[in-house]
């Protein structure tokens, strides 16, 4: 645990996001209210809320931080074909916010996944990320734009225990190599 004692107390403030992927018929039943355990957006809105408040309690050697703010949202997206969540934290204090968003993020995705995978086992919890992050007198961090997915890997990158090749227009779409067989 790092030593705080000498650190002033400031603001400080954080937001986090998590995103659930799903089918377009189970985000149906989210919005319409017909999931088999309910409420499904409440629900992992309270579960974010109470896991943020907890989080040095579930990461080792986190500090105890006095939450002056913890907000959880969880909006349907069509387009994306998920439930978005994010969650802004705050407080006066020696240490960041951090972990208390990321881990109320976390755990409404998660509570998302289990109040829907009844319906859907194959829901996805992607992309839990830290957005951005600020203290008072320091300068404040902002996660860069993301570049449109063109889906494939960028150029050299390691995918399957290869470089994916650079070319011409971002080298050639991805594809696993043939597996041989064994004689």
């Amino acid at each position: 645990m790092a030593e705080v004692t000498d650190v002033p107390a400031i603001a400080r403030r954080a937001v986090a996001e998590a995103e659930v992927g799903m089918t377009q018929e189970t985000l149906s039943a989210i919005v319409d209210g017909t999931a088999p355990k309910g409420d499904v957006l409440s629900v992992a809105e309270l579960a974010g809320i109470m896991a943020g408040k907890r989080t040095f309690e579930l990461i080792p050697l986190a500090h105890v931080a006095a939450l002056s703010q913890l907000v959880v949202n969880a909006v349907p997206e069509r387009a994306a074909s998920a439930v978005r969540i994010r969650v802004e934290t705050a407080a006066v204090g020696s240490t960041g916010v951090e972990m208390e968003a990321l881990t109320a993020a976390a755990v409404a995705a998660l509570t998302v996944y289990d109040m829907v995978r009844g319906i859907e086992p194959g829901a996805v919890v992607r992309s839990v990320r830290l957005v951005s992050s600020s203290a008072d007198g320091f300068e404040e961090w902002r996660r860069p734009a993301a570049p449109p997915d063109s889906g494939r890997p960028p150029k050299g990158v390691r995918v399957a225990g290869r470089i994916v090749p650079s070319g011409p227009g971002g080298g050639p779409p991805f594809r696993p190599a043939p597996r041989k067989r064994a004689p």
